[in-house]
């Protein structure tokens, strides 16, 4: 049985916001390991748009970009989205009933499923699907932007935390 994780940086103040601070070499090249051990990811719609910048080479890029871009190609990708007509390579669009699709991909695949996007991860979590939930918190404050939660928290019990390149320190909570 997979395993559904939500992780994504965060500022102190709780917010999420890929413009305004992003991870240093060691937490990057922690993500692009991450991103090899996937089993695959599901996004909502704002994420996959974002992330789909990872599908077409570019010229600029070192070493770890790369991998990352490999990475993040090779996974199986499922996109929630009722506005989407299509999705790129690798992906697959979910437009209704969520629910069963997101169950059925925990009971056919091992490993971890990656989930994209706080508004896709509180949904996910009011239903009960997310086992666990990262925080990777950097020592920015923004004051402004989407929240980490989307929503009223769950009820979480701290399970590990770790210190993670430069600076940023993963929060692993598990729901209670």
């Amino acid at each position: 049985m997979a395993k559904l994780v939500f992780g994504m940086n965060q500022s102190l103040d709780g917010y999420v916001d890929h413009m305004e601070f992003a991870p240093g070499p060691a937490l990057f090249r922690h993500f692009v390991e991450q991103a090899r051990e996937q089993t695959g990811s599901v996004y909502g719609r704002r994420l996959y748009e974002v992330m789909r910048y990872w599908d077409e080479d570019d010229p600029a890029w070192d070493a770890a970009e790369r991998d990352f871009a490999a990475a993040w190609r090779r996974q199986p990708k499922w996109v929630v989205s009722r506005s989407l007509k299509s999705v790129g390579p690798n992906a697959t669009l979910v437009g209704d009933d969520v629910e069963a699709v997101i169950r059925g991909l925990k009971a056919e695949l091992a490993g971890e499923i990656q989930v994209g996007g706080p508004e896709l991860a509180q949904s996910l979590a009011d239903l009960g699907l997310i086992d666990e939930f990262r925080i990777y918190l950097h020592p920015v404050v923004l004051g402004r932007g989407k929240p980490f939660f989307a929503g009223p928290r769950p009820p979480l019990r701290l399970v590990a935390n770790d210190l993670i390149g430069e600076g940023a320190i993963r929060l692993t909570y598990v729901p209670t």
